[in-house]
């Protein structure tokens, strides 16, 4: 492997594993501060892809905007979905055994893949990038990386910074990582916890379908694709440690790593490598690599 070939996979694994970790933070916020297991998390990175390819020519019609314009449209519908989401549904959840909580999340990833069929089929789409961002960029004299892609990259480094501002020097931040530790005591405090839900759940809606939307260029658009990214995610909360952000972030990256560099060096197994990963560091540390809320 030369130095081109290697540089253009560390990129590939190092955005990889930012979309990961945009869709699993979303999910470890979910199930380690409110306690659910939410399988449906996957079909709103679905629902974000399938934005990007639905969305686009309404809002080029509505408001004579882009890609761009589409990702703000759909970040605010995504917001408002994961509100109503969390009211009707899954305040319904907290203090039900996991089981109820599986098969309620499981019933709505059927409900998604019915209405995704019902409202644009069971083709595969493609999502072309922005003008803008279309190019390439020269990587040895053979070797040239999409534009589109560095732009996903610092687009998942910023929000996660954003991310880790907001969880670690807000007072919204400082409530979201007691009531990971301690829900009760966060609510004799005084803080409305029905409220904080509501707001960590549509924050962690609006991050899967915001990377679903950034992915869609780069991966196209297919029915069953959250359930895809579904499983991977539940391994990077699992390696970083239920509940943490930082560790979700580190997770995702290894994972990144590995399964880039195994599709690369030995493709027969590389399908394995990532949860040979997980195995070798649950034997390390069982609880995952972070504790819940840091």
């Amino acid at each position: 492997m030369d130095l081109a070939t290697f540089l253009v996979q560390c990129l590939n694994a190092l955005q990889y594993g930012l979309l990961l970790f945009l869709v699993a933070s979303g999910l470890t916020l979910i199930f380690g501060i409110m306690g659910v297991i939410n399988l449906a998390h996957g079909s709103f990175y679905m629902i974000g892809a399938y934005m990007a390819y639905a969305l686009a020519p309404w809002v080029a019609l509505s408001f004579g905007g882009g890609f761009f314009s589409t990702l703000l449209v759909g970040l605010a519908l995504s917001v408002v979905l994961g509100y109503v989401l969390e009211w009707a549904f899954y305040s319904y959840l907290y203090e039900r055994e996991h089981l109820q909580q599986v098969l309620m999340t499981y019933g709505l990833i059927l409900v998604f893949e019915e209405l995704r069929s019902l409202l644009v089929g069971d083709d595969v789409h493609g999502v072309k990038p922005p003008a803008l961002l279309a190019g390439t960029i020269p990587l040895g004299e053979l070797m040239t990386y999409p534009v589109y892609r560095l732009f996903v990259s610092g687009v998942c480094l910023a929000l996660a910074a954003a991310m880790w501002w907001v969880l670690a020097r807000t007072r919204l931040g400082m409530a979201v990582r007691a009531g990971a530790t301690n829900r009760e005591m966060v609510q004799s405090l005084g803080i409305d916890i029905s409220m904080l839900y509501r707001v960590v759940f549509a924050a962690g809606v609006a991050i899967a379908v915001f990377a679903g939307m950034v992915a869609a260029p780069v991966s196209s658009v297919y029915p069953g694709m959250g359930q895809q990214v579904l499983i991977v995610c539940f391994v990077v909360v699992v390696i970083g440690g239920i509940g943490s952000v930082r560790g979700a972030m580190l997770a995702a990256i290894l994972i990144g790593i590995v399964d880039t560099f195994g599709k690369v060096l030995v493709p027969e197994v590389a399908g394995a490598g990532v949860y040979v990963l997980m195995a070798l560091i649950l034997l390390w540390k069982p609880e995952g690599l972070f504790r819940a809320g840091s």
